[in-house]
């Protein structure tokens, strides 16, 4: 009891304003934590705690604990729960208050996922928690002490994990045991309940008590939960009478109601949405029971969507069931029984229910003015700014509406019959002729929505005060966004007549901004469907709604961030403007205006950037330095994180160098390309000199702090760019010191040693950074690139960090926590170590780079040497070339744990070196590399006196990788011979092409599901490529430069063997005679020293 009583002190510590009592409390639950008897504490606390507060932070504690100790361990072979601590967890569960259960139940969910889904080592779970039910006060009688409500918590939680596949490796996965079981004991029992209390719920006049609301609810999320995925056996004979308990509920819905949490009928609202999921699932995925169902399904969706006229009036909640509603009208009409029940209530959909949810009501005005970043998000998605999302509150009525309109307007009706013979000549045609006659068929949307919106007059100037017409054309430019898959199906003319006459005219008229940006979001939809000669006029009538200026009363932000969306979009399909600089000067005018614009902008200007390449390369240098003055305008003056607005403007300025860099490069034969490029650069170099000085030297200057105080690492694969960029303008060591580059590279050498972002970042431009650092040294020598200054008296004598051992620190993380940076980082390490000159002063250094940069290659083999794969050949060739560098240091350092490291590298060195290894050594200076390395292994094994099985063993691996260089070096002889014939006329056959895409195969439902299965069985057995970034496997790594460049190897190789081969061939009979008849042959000076083997 003083262990207990200690425990529960500490907890209410824990809750201590006061922040050195909370630490001090913390801590010494940890410490108590070790006790075996620890979650029995906590569980008894938070079941009988002096007051609410200590029971959650006992709860709240004990949650934390099981996950730390439960969750995700799956090396398990017994339970780690006991069965007597299980027993008291459901027991608290079923009598606790509601608030503590709220957080016992995600205990109980930890232990049921590893102890009963995965393992089922709870059986009496089930039949526990069956008498329970049966036992509890709204079931029994109001003196039982188990609560109802809770134990329908606990079979929440319980069914819960089952909602999603299990078995990925399975194609079809049946019904798990433990869901059939739960099914057949406690559900089926359930559902008779549940009926009854329905009835007797929708006997009552108004809403029943908030606990029998309640129960309802639950029990539906249940059931949604089972048969999300699977449908058990035992609830097959029950489904009819469920789901008409649920469109009896459905039906009893009211939208004319206010809704309040006091009220109760907020929870009726809430059982209504999750029946109509049911719905949308039992149609989706088990239609093999829900065909005879869907009649009444129709009725009753049909009877909520008619109150979409009521859309600006009603609460989220509500408007969400009404979305679901057309959600379940949709997936029916998807099915084949769906054209039956649907095509009769066409007409009345599209006047009474989905036109109604898409015209402009007071919502969209009041929302437009008041947030317009939420308007946007709802009715105008793109993928700019990452608009568009996943939230529950996203998905409203209108957007289901228009969902539906577009599965209604691809209708077509049942097929027409057709004799037998009909039937099998039309099977043996292809495929494309089968689309053609298909699209030739009238579809609804062209006999029945078109003519249906076409009856909508275009708002004009001559009637802009008649808000009736202007609110139904929102409508009608909503539905035409619906019409994109309609309207792929025709000849790009149909949609081109369209947008020609119903969309582009309001450009020219004074209308309401909400209808522009509208139609910039339709002609963004529509993009992909118009036909080329079209979009020119789009793109202008887009460009003018992009310089829309804002009225007096109304913000035009909506109408520009919708155009730029746009525009994209038709950049991204392949559309190039008759001019670039128009575009270009409307955004950067705009930059710098609205703080909540400029994100956006900067985007587009990425994706003009980008589409125009070489077209719009020449205006760069100006863009740039444009932009660098409004950026450095919103730069902090301290260490503070930097602004969206800069960290935008650094995204656009990376893209934008890259740009230049590829467009401008290509055309530097001629004269004035090489004076323009030249030209261009310098002033790129200048202007990027001066934004990363204000970012990164200025603060530090201002900073009172100590010297070792660093900016914020914010944008640092973009600031690796710019960098990179002021490196590529260095013409002379003038230069260098204007730009001020040394000082720039010791700040950002600092930021990446210590910057920990690579989980949120794809972006590589560090290591192409790296690589111009090292140019540049070679070129230039940089002040503290290899050792750093000596800082001025009064300060210690101690040198200050130089640039490679910041580069050094960021290469080691790399390679050992990121798997996808592993090629890039080896490359660099191979730079650092061999292409820089390292005096005796500097030696040194050189071997402390080796050091770090072996124990991180050689630690993060260690963890994949079980599983030969991709990352094998970068993380060998790292240790390969740290050897060669600095051998004893290696040795050292792999001998070190005393585990056999230095002959598990020269393993894996001989395996990666044979054909038969996948990938293996492709290109000649990897082969170089490794032989290079096993050379001297072998010469080093042979000066220290250790002859023997490793030294056999190194120089069969020298003999296989020496042949191997000989066979790839022949190889790729013959293919430049083969290409250069290949180049004097080469025919592509179009029409290839053409059958292929013809005879494209679409794949089935099962199909889909075998691949997925044997995919995840890959991944499971690590079959799969490891993480690693698979295009790093085909560039080009820097491993020619440095001390490779000028070896021939088999100069290296018949050297080693004039001087050793006494002793390397004393036991010839080691050496398979296949391979050293190879080797021979590739290298025939080394002949002599195996006479015996010749020919």
């Amino acid at each position: 009891m003083e262990v207990a009583a200690q425990i529960g002190q500490l907890l209410n510590d824990t809750v201590s304003p006061d922040c050195v009592a909370v630490r001090t409390a913390t801590e010494a639950l940890d410490r108590l934590s070790q006790l075996p008897d620890f979650p029995y504490y906590l569980l008894s606390i938070s079941a009988g705690g002096e007051n609410q507060g200590q029971k959650i932070a006992a709860a709240t504690y004990l949650k934390n604990f099981t996950r730390k100790n439960v969750e995700g361990d799956v090396s398990s072979s017994a339970p780690k729960v006991s069965k007597e601590f299980k027993d008291q967890l459901l027991r608290a569960l079923l009598q606790s208050e509601p608030a503590v259960v709220k957080v016992l139940v995600v205990v109980f969910r930890v232990i049921v996922v590893a102890e009963f889904v995965k393992q089922n080592w709870w059986p009496e779970l089930v039949p526990d928690l069956r008498a329970a039910l049966e036992n509890s006060n709204l079931i029994s009688g109001a003196n039982s002490q188990w609560n109802t409500i809770n134990a329908l918590r606990v079979l929440h939680a319980l069914v819960r994990p089952f909602q999603y596949f299990l078995e990925a490796t399975v194609s079809k996965e049946p019904v798990p045991p433990q869901l059939d079981l739960i099914a057949k004991d406690i559900l089926v029992p359930l559902l008779t309940l549940f009926h009854q209390i329905v009835q007797k719920a929708l006997g009552t006049p108004g809403m029943t008590d908030m606990e029998t609301e309640n129960l309802l609810l639950i029990v539906c999320k249940c059931l949604y939960f089972t048969v999300r995925s699977h449908m058990p056996s035992a609830l097959v004979p029950l489904l009819p009478s469920f789901c008409h308990d649920l469109i009896g509920i459905v039906d009893s819905l009211s939208f004319d109601c206010v809704v309040t949490p006091e009220n109760g009928y907020q929870m009726r609202l809430k059982t209504g949405k999750r029946s109509l999921r049911i719905f949308c699932t039992l149609i989706t995925r088990h239609r093999k029971y829900s065909d005879r169902l869907m009649p009444d399904m129709i009725k009753c969706a049909l009877n909520i969507v008619k109150y979409s006229k009521n859309i600006s009036k009603i609460d989220f909640l509500s408007e969400r069931v009404l979305s679901l509603s057309f959600d379940v009208i949709s997936h029916i009409l998807e099915t084949g029984p769906g054209w039956r029940l649907v095509s009769p209530h066409f007409s009345y959909l599209l006047d009474s229910a989905i036109f109604p949810a898409l015209v402009m009501n007071e919502k969209d005005i009041s929302e437009w003015e008041e947030d317009a970043e939420e308007y946007i998000r709802k009715n105008l998605p793109s993928d700019l700014e990452e608009i568009s999302g996943w939230r529950d509150d996203l998905f409203t009525a209108r957007k289901s509406a228009i969902n539906l309109l577009g599965v209604i307007s691809m209708s077509k009706g049942p097929q027409m019959g057709t004799s037998a013979n009909a039937s099998s000549a039309s099977s043996k045609r292809k495929k494309g002729e089968k689309k053609k006659r298909n699209n030739q068929t009238c579809s609804v949307g062209e006999l029945v929505v078109l003519p249906f919106l076409s009856k909508f007059p275009i708002p004009s100037d001559a009637n802009p005060s008649q808000t009736r017409i202007t609110n139904d054309y929102f409508g009608v430019l909503m539905a035409y966004a619906g019409l994109l898959d309609f309207l792929r199906e025709r000849e790009p003319t149909y949609a081109a007549t369209l947008v020609q006459s119903r969309l582009l005219p309001l450009y020219n008229l004074s209308v309401c901004p909400l209808l522009v940006a509208t139609a910039n979001w339709v002609l963004g939809e529509l993009a992909s469907c118009l036909p080329e000669d079209m979009s020119a006029d789009v793109y202008s009538s887009l460009l003018k709604a992009l310089a829309m200026p804002d009225s007096r009363d109304t913000s035009c932000y909506p109408v520009r961030v919708s155009a730029a969306a746009a525009i994209v979009t038709l950049l991204d399909n392949d559309y190039t403007p008759p001019e670039w600089l128009p575009l270009l000067q409307v955004v950067i005018g705009r930059i710098g205006r609205n703080e909540e614009e400029n994100s956006i902008l900067f985007q587009l200007l990425s994706s003009v950037v980008q589409a125009g390449n070489e077209n719009v390369a020449v205006h760069i240098p100006y863009i740039i330095s444009s932009l660098v003055v409004e950026i450095s305008k919103c730069m902090p003056l301290d260490l503070e994180p930097w602004p969206q607005m800069v960290e935008s403007g650094f995204a656009a300025l990376a893209v934008m160098a890259q740009i230049w860099e590829n467009g401008m490069s290509e055309d530097l034969e001629e004269n004035e390309s090489n004076h323009n490029f030249l030209s261009g650069q310098a002033t790129i170099g200048r202007a990027f000199s001066d934004l990363l000085q204000r970012a990164w030297l200025a603060p530090m200057h201002r900073s009172d702090q100590e010297d070792n105080t660093l900016p914020p690492p914010s944008c640092l694969d973009s600031a690796s760019t710019l960098l990179r960029s002021i490196m590529l303008s260095v013409t002379g060591s003038n230069v260098i010191l204007e730009l001020k580059v040394p000082e720039l590279l010791l700040v950002w050498a600092d930021l990446i040693a210590d910057w920990h972002a690579w989980e949120e970042s794809e972006d590589m431009s560090v290591f192409e950074c790296i690589k111009e650092v090292v140019n540049l040294h070679n070129k230039y020598g940089l002040q503290s690139f290899i050792v750093g200054q000596m800082p001025s008296p009064p300060a210690p004598p101690v040198p200050k960090h130089s640039v490679i051992e910041g580069i050094g620190t960021f290469i080691s993380e790399a390679t050992l926590q990121y798997p996808s940076a592993t090629w890039r980082a080896c490359s660099c390490i191979h730079l650092l170590l061999h292409v820089p000159s390292y005096s005796s002063e500097t030696e040194s250094m050189k071997q402390s780079l080796a050091a770090a940069f072996c124990q991180a290659t050689y630690s993060h083999f260690r963890e994949v040497k079980s599983k030969p794969g991709s990352l094998w050949k970068p993380l060998l060739l790292a240790l390969s070339s740290c050897y060669l560098c600095c051998p004893e240091v290696v040795e050292s350092t792999l001998e070190k744990d005393g585990d056999g490291g230095l002959e598990t590298w020269v393993a894996a060195l001989g395996m990666i070196s044979t054909n038969s290894f996948k990938p293996g050594l492709s290109r000649e200076s990897e082969i170089k590399l490794i032989a290079m390395a096993l050379a001297k292994v072998v010469e080093r094994l042979l000066i220290l006196g250790k002859p023997g099985s490793l030294l056999r063993e190194c120089f069969t691996s020298l003999m296989e990788a020496s042949t191997r260089f000989n066979e790839v070096e022949e190889d790729n002889d013959e293919d430049v011979d083969i290409i250069d014939e290949d180049e004097d006329g080469e025919i592509e056959d179009d029409d290839d092409d053409e059958d292929s895409e013809d005879d494209e195969h679409e794949e089935t439902e099962e199909e889909f599901l075998n691949r997925y299965a044997e995919a995840a069985l890959a991944l499971e057995n690590g079959s799969v490529i490891e993480e690693g970034d698979i295009e790093d496997e085909d560039q080009e790594m820097d491993f020619e430069k440095g001390c490779l460049e000028e070896i021939d190897l088999q100069e290296a190789v018949t050297s080693l063997l004039h001087k050793y081969h006494p002793i390397l061939i004393e036991q010839q009979e080691a050496y398979p005679p296949e391979l050293i008849s190879r080797f021979v042959e590739s290298i025939p000076q080394c002949k002599i020293f195996f006479q015996h083997y010749s020919r």
